[in-house]
């Protein structure tokens, strides 16, 4: 059993912990607030990280001087241009960066229709029925034995133009597959019922822009031209001529080849001539789909061989 001093210790033991450690209040006024000692350790500290950070401070900006900086562009003209001055020849960049050579911008529209008068895409349920014609198997099979035939010509004038021979086919394709019927037939021209004639739907003003017919050609000299773009052969001739008069206008290089597959900026520039020949926004992507087209490229650039028979 614990004796009286025993007790008494723990009781005041007790009663110390019971107590506060540390006052806080100022002595004699009783308000709250901090002693004198540890406001001066909180500004010790704070004059010590701040002294750290000046001195650290040019250390910081010279990394930041030296770190390698990463630039994003959205703008796909811009994406574009760069990707075809940079180290890519091509001027291809990554798939999902590639820009799209069918978007013309509000101010490329403007100027061309400023200069060209091309307009807008076709209303949708126009659209709709083409490509409902494009599902026609018969109908392209029909077709693609319209352009074999047309083919020498095609390569010709295409080689002494230095236009793209796929250009050319995929027009004729597309015009030949929506061409409305009774078009080609020499009374229905005469009439002045179609302004549009021939393989490539080519009209009077074109031969005009070309120089083939006068501004002030009589009805006899009007006849004998609407009779020229009747010709198929004719009317190649004078397809390719206006893609050779719309690349001049344009400024396009004439120095190589424009293919679609070897830089935006060629793809771009097919894109634009497809959209001058036709008008409407939507053509473009049709002429670059059908560019691809295995079929028609077998037309234009391959050569049909007789089979032997084994019995001979």
């Amino acid at each position: 059993m614990a004796g009286p001093d025993v007790k008494a210790r723990f009781f005041r033991f007790r009663r110390t912990l019971r107590s506060p450690r540390l006052s806080n209040t100022q002595p004699g006024n009783g308000q709250p607030g901090s002693s004198r000692l540890g406001s001066g350790r909180l500004v010790s500290l704070g004059l010590i990280s701040l002294g750290l950070g000046l001195a650290l401070l040019p250390l910081q900006i010279q990394r930041w001087s030296q770190a390698p900086r990463t630039v994003l562009f959205s703008d796909p003209a811009l994406i574009g241009s760069l990707a075809s001055n940079g180290a890519d020849p091509k001027g291809l960049i990554n798939e999902g960066q590639r820009p799209d050579p069918l978007d013309f911008s509000e101010a490329e529209l403007r100027d061309l229709n400023r200069r060209f008068g091309v307009h807008g895409p076709q209303p949708k349920l126009a659209q709709l029925f083409t490509e409902g014609l494009d599902q026609l198997q018969p109908l392209r099979v029909h077709t693609l034995s319209r352009v074999e035939e047309l083919q020498p010509i095609i390569l010709s004038e295409c080689r002494r133009h230095h236009i793209n021979p796929m250009l050319v086919a995929a027009v004729l394709f597309d015009e030949l597959q929506h061409a409305k019927p009774g078009e080609d037939a020499p009374l229905m021209a005469e009439s002045g019922l179609f302004h549009t004639h021939g393989p490539a739907q080519l009209g009077l003003g074109e031969l005009q822009k070309q120089g083939l017919l006068s501004q002030n050609a009589t009805p006899e000299q009007i006849n004998a031209a609407r009779q020229q773009l009747l010709d198929p052969d004719r009317n190649v001739q004078v397809l390719v001529g206006k893609f050779a008069r719309l690349s001049k206008a344009l400024s396009l290089p004439r120095q190589h080849l424009l293919m679609a597959s070897n830089s935006h900026r060629d793809a771009k520039a097919l894109a634009t001539l497809a959209y001058l020949h036709n008008g409407k926004l939507d053509y473009p992507g049709r002429i670059l789909r059908y560019m691809q087209d295995p079929e028609l490229h077998g037309l234009i650039y391959g050569t049909r061989t007789s089979r032997t028979s084994p019995l001979i």
